[in-house]
């Protein structure tokens, strides 16, 4: 009698998990900047789930670009270390590994409603402390600010209710303490 052994499969490796990561980065605010950063990543396939710039010291003429992207731990270190090689980048941080940070989101959210869909969503806006910036007969604009998810959930609850159109500035961060970028 022959015996026979199953053969092994060899342990599948998992792919490493993908995390969201805010990163920061303090710039020259001059011409190009803003494309040689967003040409590392689309150079290299990475994506950018969402990119606010605002000049940040008109006397030492810098900016401040927050990037936030996904990635596994490889992924963003190799981001963070071809970002610090730019000429231009003066320092670069990666907020959600650096400790606690405050992070905020602004949104313009246009609904469309006549009667008890409108007493809902003002009702909603209320809950969510949205601001009415301007109202027609049959329709709002609200301004919300707060977490992405808190942006998230108030537009699924207006979507019902008429949802014409959003605007959203992507995230912005701050780290918490004294330390600055």
């Amino acid at each position: 009698m022959k015996k026979t052994t199953a053969k092994k499969k060899p342990p599948v490796k998992k792919p490493e998990e993908k995390h969201r990561h805010i990163i920061a980065c303090l710039v020259d605010n001059e011409f190009g900047v803003l494309a040689r950063v967003i040409g590392l990543f689309s150079g290299r396939g990475y994506n950018i789930e969402s990119l606010t710039v605002a000049e940040v010291s008109a006397e030492e003429n810098l900016s401040r670009i927050t990037v936030v992207t996904s990635g596994n731990d490889m992924i963003i270190n190799q981001i963070k270390a071809l970002l610090e090689r730019l000429v231009p980048v003066h320092k670069v941080v990666d907020l959600t590994v650096e400790g606690p940070h405050v992070e905020r989101e602004l949104a313009l959210v246009k609904v469309a409603g006549v009667g008890e869909g409108r007493i809902e969503a003002l009702r909603i806006a209320d809950i969510f402390r949205a601001r009415v910036m301007d109202s027609t007969n049959n329709s709002f604009v609200f301004e919300v600010t707060g977490t992405p998810e808190k942006i998230d959930a108030f537009i699924d609850l207006m979507r019902p209710l008429g949802l014409i159109e959003t605007c959203r500035t992507g995230s912005i961060a701050v780290g918490r303490g004294k330390e600055s970028l």
